[in-house]
This record gives structure tokens, C-alpha cells and sequence, in this order.
């Protein structure tokens, strides 16, 4: 069973990617959550380059890593006859990070046409770098930029580039696919005779140009190479870099292989959450083992089978990477869905079968007139009880009016004036608000707050709007989702009309009524 060293490097070639900032308490931040992973090379920035690298050099020396090394990031030297005092080399120095990376030259072409010298300057260039380095106390990464594309142009170039860099003691080898676009054949072919000719560890450092990086890395590993290097949720430039979050769970449950660290892999749906965040980027629900749809069902025959075993339509066991099996509610969906969806609510239908053929066809209608409960799971449990008797909603709608008005100043006002009756009580209310829809969220909560002190945790997260059917143009129908949370939980409700308002006000109830439902559930069992 081979050891992989893993190389993460989200924090230096991560922020290369469109979109991405980190401050130096992200930085920071971040690395706390890989060392606490497991993850051994954590490449923190490029010290010559920008303050900010700098100062994060300096910050995490003040925190205690467990298992992580920090590693900096660096180029070869410019001019052979300075190596000494190259500005940049003797920045990677100032670092004071056990590991430092440096990248040099590998194609021939690039090396003549970029940089201007010659093979027998390039490789000196490579080895003086080096061993400038070693001679110092550090332990070096070379990377070998743009290996596969020299490696096609002229082997024996790349080669020569890759036994220089080894004579001059480097302590890792790895080979780069800068621009992304090679082919995993031609990956495992390169670095099957890399390993001919190297006696040091091969590492391998992917783009995803052409989607092949976390395979390209893979093959990589399965050819030989026993370090890898990627980023978390692979962001990166372009099109990014190998993602880690792919790329371990592939090792460790499906290639015989283990880390050189032990992994906390039941952390790592956590993990990239962390990170996407932290980069203020929105998650992809499709992301291969960590997405919310990663281990999600629709289909009824899928669910009936998963509920048997989940082995016959989950690769793997969700928990093993901290994330979990889901069902979702559609027109697609069957008994075993709605039954499944019950006991995750505590309800069992097991033996109610005209009941859950009865949901299947109530739910069936409604996503035909427009509603979807794949994201608005609390509209659907609502459904669900009170089918089953638990639930009544906790307020009743006798009247509602919204005044909008505008101007070409831009001057924007609303107000909502609602009745409502509660156990018979009619309570009547006006809020203003920025919007229409604001305005009803703020007199809703007006009117209930006597009634329901609970309403003032609840807070709105995200409010989404669908049109159902463009071709009616204004008149079209429409879906509104609702995102909302009370600091503990966050849950979304549905709503659906030709009106915006009214499609709005019933996803607002539904979430109100949640929130209240659950309230009273407490109680209840606090009582027994």
C-alpha cells in the first residue's frame, strides 16, 4: 500500500482564481482547518511577491500546527551568476517555513522564449536554485512547470531539467500540467518514465482545462507518483486547480492507498463548507461527495431500492465524508419517497398505505400546478402533518392590502395593511417596508408578535423568484422560495400564483407556521 503526501495549495495558487480574496485572517483561518484535516504541505503564498504573503508567514509561525508543515512559494533564480543574493530566493528564506517550493523550467520552448537562454543555462539555473536552498536548511518542492507540454516537445529537455534539480537534492519532484489540457493517457505514459529516471519522490500538480485534472492526478498517483498537490474545491485560475476534495476520498477509500497523516475525512463535507465560504463562493449542490445532491434520490424506484440498501445507488457511505443521504419530493417521486421522507420527520407510514398513496398523488398535483419540494422541505413536512392530523395552521388570512408607490426619483415606498385571526381573535395591522413583499413580511410578524413571541428569532435568508411559464409574459406563474432561520436552523418554504404577492405571502405563512410548529412540538416534549 503506497503513502501519499498531500500538497495543498489553496492558498497561493487558489487565489490565483477569478473571484477569490482572502485576507490574512482567511489565510489563516484556512490553514487551522487544513493542519486540523490532516494535511501534510500546506503552500501558504508567494513571500516575495506581496505583503500580505508576508505577513502570513509571520502570523501562523505564532500557532502550533499539528500535522501540517507551511511551505513557501518561489521561482528559480534570475540571473546564474547572482543566486546568492536573489531577491526572490532570499525572500523564500525570510519565510522561515520548513518546506519551500520553487518552480523552473521544464519545456524547451518556453525556457528559449520566455526566459532567453539556453538548455545547459536552464538546467544550472535549476540545479544553483536548488542547492541555494538546501545549503540553507530547507526541504524543496521543485516544480517542473509545464512538464507535459516539454515532456511532448523535447523528453530529453524535460528530463534533463527534472536529473538537475534531483543532483542538486530536492526533495520532492513535481511535475506540472500548467495549461491544463492533457489527456490522462498522456499523463500516466510521462510519468511511467519519470520514474525510469528519477530516484526522488514524483509529485503531480494538475489544471482542469480540459475537466481531467482530478482523474490526470489519479492516473498520476497510480503510475507511481506519491505526492499530489491540490486545492480545496479546486478554485484556481482559469478553469482551477486539481480538487483535493475530490482527489482524497478517491485515494483513500478506492486506491488501496493511505496518507502520509491520518486524514479526518468524515471532516471534509465540513471542510469545503469552510472554505467556500471563508471565499465567499456559492457551493455547488452537484460537487462529487460533499455537494447537498451528492447522495440525493428523486426517482421512486431509486429510493425503494436505497431504503433495502444504499449500496445499489451510492458509491460510497455518505458518512464516511460527513455528508448524508437525502430523498427529495417531486413528481418523480413514489410510496418509498414519501415513506422515507416520514420517518426522517418521525411519522411512520409503514403501514399506512392509502394514506402515502394519497400524499403521492396530492404532491404529484401540486408540482404539476407549479410547486417544487426538492429545495422547500418545510412546506412539504407541513403537508405531510397535517395529512396526519398534527398540524392546523396557527393563524388565519381574513384580508390583505399592499399600497406601492414610485417616482422618477426613485423615491420607492410600501406599505401592507393584513387582518388575521388567531383562536379567534382577529388582530389588524400596517407595516411599511422597502418592497411589497417586505412590507407584508413586516406587518405578518407585526400582527403575530402577541400572539407568538417566538416570530422574532425568525430572520429571512434568501428569497428566490421562478417564472414558471414565460410565454404569458407578466401574466406568467411564478415560484417563490424562502429561505429562513431562527440562529439555530434554517429551513425553506414554497410558494405559488400568477400574483408575486400572493405566491410570496404563501411561502412567508408556511415559514412562519414552521417555525411555530416546531415551537410547540418543544414544548410538548419538554412537558412529557
Amino acid at each position: 500500500m503506497n503513502t501519499i503526501e498531500i500538497f495543498d495549495t489553496t492558498l497561493r495558487d487558489g487565489t490565483q482564481g477569478e473571484g477569490v480574496n482572502l485576507s490574512i485572517n482567511d489565510k489563516i483561518g484556512i490553514a487551522l482547518k487544513l493542519d486540523e484535516f490532516g494535511i501534510d504541505i500546506i503552500e501558504g503564498g508567494w513571500p516575495g511577491s506581496n505583503p500580505k504573503d508576508e505577513e502570513f508567514f509571520k502570523q501562523i509561525k505564532n500557532f502550533n500546527l499539528k500535522n501540517s508543515q507551511i511551505c513557501a512559494f518561489g521561482s528559480t533564480a534570475r540571473f546564474l551568476d547572482k543566486v546568492s543574493s536573489d531577491p526572490n530566493l532570499n525572500a523564500l528564506l525570510s519565510a522561515e517555513t520548513p518546506y519551500v517550493s520553487i518552480f523552473g523550467k521544464t519545456w524547451k520552448f518556453h525556457a528559449e522564449k520566455g526566459l532567453g537562454i539556453t538548455e545547459s543555462e536552464n538546467e544550472e539555473l535549476i540545479f544553483k536554485s536548488v542547492q541555494y536552498l538546501k545549503e540553507h536548511g530547507r526541504k524543496v518542492v521543485f516544480d517542473a512547470e509545464h512538464f507535459f507540454d516539454g515532456f511532448k516537445d523535447n523528453m530529453q529537455f524535460a528530463l534533463k531539467m527534472l536529473k538537475a534539480a534531483e543532483a542538486a537534492g530536492a526533495d520532492v519532484i513535481t511535475l506540472c500540467d500548467t495549461n491544463g489540457g492533457s489527456l490522462p493517457y498522456e499523463i500516466n505514459n510521462a510519468v511511467s518514465e519519470v520514474m525510469k529516471n528519477v530516484n526522488k519522490p514524483v509529485g503531480i500538480h494538475t489544471h482542469n482545462d480540459g475537466e481531467l485534472a482530478v482523474a490526470n492526478s489519479l492516473i498520476a498517483l497510480e503510475a507511481g507518483a506519491t505526492h499530489v498537490q491540490g486545492t480545496i474545491n479546486g478554485v484556481g485560475e482559469r478553469c482551477g486547480n486539481a480538487n483535493l476534495i475530490s482527489i482524497i476520498p478517491n485515494i483513500l477509500l478506492k486506491m488501496n492507498k493511505h496518507a502520509k497523516t491520518e486524514i479526518n475525512l468524515d471532516g471534509l463535507t465540513s471542510l469545503s463548507n469552510y472554505v467556500n465560504e471563508l471565499l465567499n463562493l456559492v457551493p455547488n449542490p452537484r460537487s462529487a461527495f460533499v455537494g447537498n445532491s451528492a447522495f440525493a434520490h428523486k426517482g421512486g424506484i431509486h429510493v425503494s431500492a436505497v431504503i433495502k440498501d444504499s449500496r445499489m445507488y451510492e458509491h460510497i457511505n455518505p458518512g464516511k465524508v460527513g455528508n448524508k443521504q437525502r430523498v427529495l419530493i417531486s413528481d418523480l417521486a413514489g410510496q418509498s419517497n414519501i415513506r422515507y421522507k416520514a420517518k426522517e420527520f418521525g411519522i411512520d407510514l409503514k403501514e399506512n398505505i392509502e394514506l402515502s398513496k394519497k400524499l403521492v398523488s396530492h404532491i404529484k398535483s401540486l408540482e404539476y400546478n407549479g410547486y417544487q419540494f426538492d429545495g422547500a422541505e418545510a412546506s412539504f413536512e407541513l403537508i405531510l402533518r397535517s395529512e396526519t392530523n398534527e398540524f392546523s395552521p396557527f393563524f388565519n388570512t381574513l384580508d390583505s392590502k399592499i399600497n406601492v408607490s414610485f417616482d422618477n426619483k426613485k423615491h420607492t415606498s410600501a406599505e401592507a395593511v393584513i387582518k388575521i385571526e388567531v383562536d379567534g381573535e382577529i388582530e389588524h395591522t400596517a407595516a411599511n417596508g422597502d418592497g411589497p413583499v417586505n412590507a407584508l413580511d413586516n406587518a405578518l410578524r407585526k400582527a403575530l408578535l402577541r400572539f407568538y413571541p417566538e416570530i422574532a428569532e425568525i430572520k429571512l435568508i434568501d428569497y428566490k423568484v421562478r417564472v414558471l411559464n414565460e410565454k404569458n409574459g407578466t401574466a406568467a406563474k411564478v415560484r417563490v422560495l424562502v429561505q429562513s432561520g431562527d440562529g439555530n436552523e434554517t429551513w425553506s418554504t414554497v410558494g405559488v400564483s400568477e400574483n408575486i404577492i400572493e405566491a410570496s405571502w404563501l411561502a412567508l405563512c408556511d415559514s412562519m407556521n414552521y417555525k411555530l410548529f416546531k415551537v410547540e412540538k418543544e414544548k410538548s416534549l419538554q412537558v412529557i
